[in-house]
């Protein structure tokens, strides 16, 4: 109790802090300033029906969480799902996905007065946390209002953990606040279990249960015909600052088979002129970018994937995958994605993220582990020169990404008996 009356008191005078990130921020993302209001608790005013909340903090959750929100809708629809984020690039998913079909706004920031608002004008009536966002004032706020919050597709790797425990008696009584948790894997439960999370039960990880769009196959066939029919072609996706420059700098010093394109796909769109400076200045011409949808010249080494919401279009149209935020200790971006469309799949050392997915999708044979960006390279040319090995390795993948998906089945059970009637 005294550990989180000093945080709320450290939170609370960190708020003026916290704006000035925010516009800082929003020089390269504008969306950082939309209703600011909202991150000091002024969430949309609750209209009588019953609310679900469902936090999904930035874009990978907001996109895990689209079959449960599918799911919440078809079992409550006289319901309201109200969809917290913490990004722009998350709210504009959440938007993209969804439509009108949901109400958005930020999550505030974690000042006892901010969350006790949230609650005040929200008024949920269960929430909802995809996997490992923990805020001690919100929870204990949502406790002493006697509103059920479950962690679920929560996942915890050794690291976090290592985190969380440094926190001691704050993250005990946060966790503790939990009603329920249904976590992604069995270490992800004992870890939460040991740092005082209320018995967590494994459901699996709902990001298998990736429902493709039928429209995915054409947009990636588009996609090939723009980056030149016939040419091998390598997908760096949701790569992450300076995975770039460390995978460049391995390919200059290696070269990829004659005519092959690399094409980069940053995860975070304030970063595509960025990475398109990063290209020119390395080759000295002007790189194609997917914002300009000409076709890219059959001497072009790089291309630029700067588009939102064509991720799966970008991996159907790859040969091979490498996912970002691997290379640098950032913890992977999602593999699952790759794995769905049928592509062998690359990542780097640093999977903490999506630490059982990895060595699952090795397991399988869907999957290839780089040291490091020269590994990388290494092991993205001999696939791009053995046809043969691709294939395998892609039916691999889709078999593995199909193998496990039921997640989203399980999790929609346990929750179930929970949602307000």
């Amino acid at each position: 109790m005294i550990a989180r009356l000093a945080y709320g008191v450290a939170a609370t005078l960190a708020l003026p802090f916290a704006v000035l990130r925010l516009a800082w921020r929003a020089r390269r993302q504008p969306g950082y300033l939309e209703k600011l209001g909202e991150r000091f608790g002024a969430a949309p005013v609750a209209d009588g029906r019953p609310v679900i909340w469902v936090h999904a903090v930035s874009v990978g959750e907001t996109r895990a969480a689209a079959p449960l929100v599918a799911r919440l809708r078809q079992a409550r629809p006289e319901a309201r799902i109200l969809l917290t984020h913490m990004t722009p690039t998350g709210r504009a998913t959440g938007r993209e996905l969804f439509g009108d079909t949901v109400t958005q706004c930020w999550l505030p920031w974690d000042a006892p007065f901010a969350v006790r608002r949230f609650l005040r004008r929200a008024k949920p009536a269960i929430g909802l946390i995809l996997e490992t966002e923990v805020w001690p004032n919100l929870l204990a706020a949502c406790r002493e209002a006697g509103l059920p919050v479950h962690l679920v597709n929560a996942r915890l790797s050794e690291r976090s953990a290592r985190g969380y425990a440094r926190a001691g008696a704050l993250a005990r009584e946060a966790l503790g606040a939990l009603a329920g948790v249904a976590a992604q894997g069995e270490k992800d439960a004992e870890r939460l279990a040991a740092l005082g999370a209320p018995a967590p039960v494994v459901t699996g990880n709902i990001k298998f249960d990736l429902a493709v769009p039928e429209d995915v196959g054409s947009k990636a066939e588009n996609l090939r015909a723009m980056l030149g029919p016939g040419r091998l072609v390598w997908v760096v996706g949701s790569s992450r600052d300076g995975e770039e420059a460390m995978l460049v700098e391995a390919i200059e010093r290696a070269h990829l088979p004659a005519g092959a394109l690399v094409v980069f796909v940053p995860r975070h769109p304030q970063r595509f002129d960025e990475v398109a400076g990063l290209l020119e200045a390395r080759t000295g011409k002007p790189v194609p970018r997917r914002s300009r949808n000409e076709p890219v010249p059959a001497d072009a080494r790089y291309a630029l994937g700067d588009s939102m919401g064509e991720m799966l279009a970008w991996y159907g149209a790859a040969d091979v995958v490498l996912v970002g935020g691997s290379l640098a200790p950032l913890g992977g971006q999602n593999l699952i994605e790759p794995c769905a469309m049928g592509k062998p799949v690359l990542f780097g050392p640093h999977t903490f993220n999506f630490e059982q997915a990895a060595e699952a999708a090795m397991a399988r044979g869907a999957g290839l582990r780089a040291r490091d960006a020269d590994h990388a390279v290494s092991l993205a040319a001999a696939l791009l020169e053995d046809a043969p090995r691709r294939e395998a390795m892609g039916a691999a993948a889709r078999d593995f990404a199909r193998e496990n998906r039921g997640a989203l089945a399980r999790l929609a059970a346990w929750l179930e008996p929970k949602l307000p009637r």
